[in-house]
């Protein structure tokens, strides 16, 4: 299958690609200018989940943020009226996430998501598989396309966070 690419440039100069890699799986990449265990704080720390994830400009609010962010471990976000939830499957600090998203039944995906430093920079790799093509084929777009934005937010994030310590 040809893998479709899709890349924008934030501020810092770093590209967010999204490809479509197969039928069933679309990975997310991107560079952030910040030490791995920062970034994975603010994927695991649900008090700075909830400043970047949602992006701003869809007008949503995260109404709540629960996460267990441990093997076997849960979490549930809340958005105006709809919830998203599911398990962690893998947590190994600093480098790695896998939960599932339950909120789609038997068309939820698993999502994955890869740290690794080099020089003071982390790459992340946001992998999002699915059952079906027919699943990510409903999917397409939208949470994939925020992503452009919500990694812009995290990287507000982690100005700060550097900045702090």
């Amino acid at each position: 299958m040809d893998a479709r690419t899709n890349g924008e440039v934030a501020p810092t100069g770093n590209v967010t690609t999204v490809e479509r890699r197969s039928d069933r799986e679309v990975v997310v990449t991107r560079s952030f200018d910040a030490p791995v265990h920062l970034v994975f704080e603010a994927w695991s720390k649900p008090e700075l989940f909830a400043r970047w994830w949602v992006p701003r400009s869809m007008g949503m609010t995260l109404t709540s943020c629960e996460m267990d962010v441990r093997t076997g471990g849960r979490y549930r976000l809340g958005f105006d009226g709809v919830d998203f939830y599911g398990t962690y499957v893998e947590v190994t600090p600093p480098s790695r996430i896998v939960w599932t998203n339950e909120e789609g039944g038997t068309d939820g995906s698993v999502t994955t998501v890869t740290f690794t430093e080099t020089d003071d920079t982390t790459l992340v790799v946001v992998s999002e598989r699915y059952p079906s093509a027919e699943a990510l084929d409903a999917e397409e777009g939208g949470a994939t396309d925020a992503m452009h934005e919500t990694f812009r937010q995290l990287d507000e994030l982690l100005v700060e966070l550097r900045s702090n310590r």
